[in-house]
């Protein structure tokens, strides 16, 4: 009986092909809009992946990463002294205006790095060393959106609050939330590059010792300084929490969403319906001839499901060839297609597709027999 219904639904090609076009552009736009989503939500941690120091030591009313309350340099030695601390080192991080040799501005992400150890450092050169940082006015910059700054290569210069930068290297760096190219100096040139205020240090970076948790260590320092104190993960989190409640991207990608929900609810469920009336007379028939209606429900159900199946294929598929086209997350475009998110689309189109094949099976069941004999 399920060949049977596979063969009523693939008999009318028109409506089938309609059915599984539809579906699959719910399936895609399901599928793209939430990586686009999630591709935005992990670019906002981008910064801090960038750093990857285990432990994070800020003010402790700190929101995010792009709104930190500088600390006092005495705040330094207090982290030092915890106990189970390997080492920590300051950070300076902060967005600064960059002017180009056209006069035009563009603002930059300035990494301000340990004199001494370079601790958050790039870890993937195109060009240069980082040890190249060491010599006057040095600066690494991040390949990724460096097509603002005109693409500076390795010699070129340009300023900083009207001192000179020049670029020592060129390093492999993942685009940000903002899309503000990254700039990697030591701490005490970075200071330089900006202007002077009381308190220039934003953040601490530590790391616990050999057999020391970083969430044990963190914890230990929040209690014995009052300062925040974060794991890595800690501090994605902490910075994804903000953005979502204070911006409306999530309200805009679940209007999306929902708008793409209703949708594929309507296509599917009117050619479901169509079907079913199209079908009437055999459907009937069968009825007549005995057929069950949890075997006819079992028909209409197999129909949209295998729909369900072939759309979500395609949908799903286009999707993340058009992510790998527009340069799989690493382009302009924020992409990001965790497998969490594939299976929430292929459970919503599922859903979609049960609810519109028990909307058509309706009809059937509600069939008398005897229509088949009527003229």
């Amino acid at each position: 009986m399920m060949r049977l219904a596979l063969k009523m639904l693939m008999g009318d090609r028109s409506r089938y092909l309609t059915l599984v076009i539809g579906l699959s552009l719910v399936s895609f736009l399901f599928v793209q809009q939430g990586a686009a989503f999630c591709g935005i939500m992990a670019r906002i941690s981008k910064p801090i992946e960038a750093v990857g120091a285990p432990v994070w030591v800020s003010d402790a009313k700190l929101q995010s990463i792009e709104e930190s309350r500088p600390l006092p340099d005495t705040d330094l030695s207090r982290v030092r002294s915890v106990p189970g601390i390997e080492w920590a080192v300051p950070l300076f991080l902060r967005i600064v205006q960059v002017r180009l040799h056209d006069g035009t501005f563009q603002n930059v992400r300035l990494f301000g790095l340990d004199n001494n150890s370079l601790i958050g450092r790039p870890p993937h050169m195109l060009a240069g060393r980082t040890s190249d940082l060491f010599a006057p006015d040095s600066v690494i910059l991040g390949l990724s959106e460096s097509d603002r700054l005109g693409g500076p290569k390795v010699g070129n210069t340009f300023e900083i609050n009207d001192r000179l930068a020049r670029v020592v290297g060129v390093a492999d760096a993942a685009r940000d939330f903002v899309g503000n190219p990254y700039v990697y100096t030591t701490y005490d040139r970075a200071i330089s590059f900006t202007p002077p205020q009381r308190k220039q240090l934003n953040f601490i970076l530590a790391a616990p010792k050999e057999g020391v948790s970083a969430e044990a260590l963190a914890l230990t320092i929040r209690r014995a300084t009052g300062l925040g104190a974060y794991t890595l993960d800690d501090m994605r989190w902490l910075s994804i929490d903000y953005t979502v409640r204070n911006t409306a991207f999530p309200v805009l990608f679940a209007i999306a969403l929902l708008m793409d929900f209703v949708v594929g609810m309507s296509v599917a469920g009117q050619t479901l319906h169509a079907f079913a009336l199209q079908n009437e007379r055999f459907l009937a028939a069968l009825k007549a001839m005995g057929t069950g209606q949890l075997t006819l429900s079992l028909m209409s159900v197999t129909q949209g499901l295998t729909v369900g199946l072939i759309s979500f294929g395609i949908g799903s598929g286009a999707a993340c060839l058009f992510g790998y086209l527009t340069g799989g997350g690493t382009g302009r475009l924020a992409f990001y297609a965790p497998w969490q998110l594939m299976a929430v689309s292929f459970g919503v189109l599922i859903v979609i597709c049960l609810f519109s094949s028990l909307f058509a099976v309706r009809r059937v069941l509600l069939l008398e027999p005897g229509v088949v004999f009527r003229a």
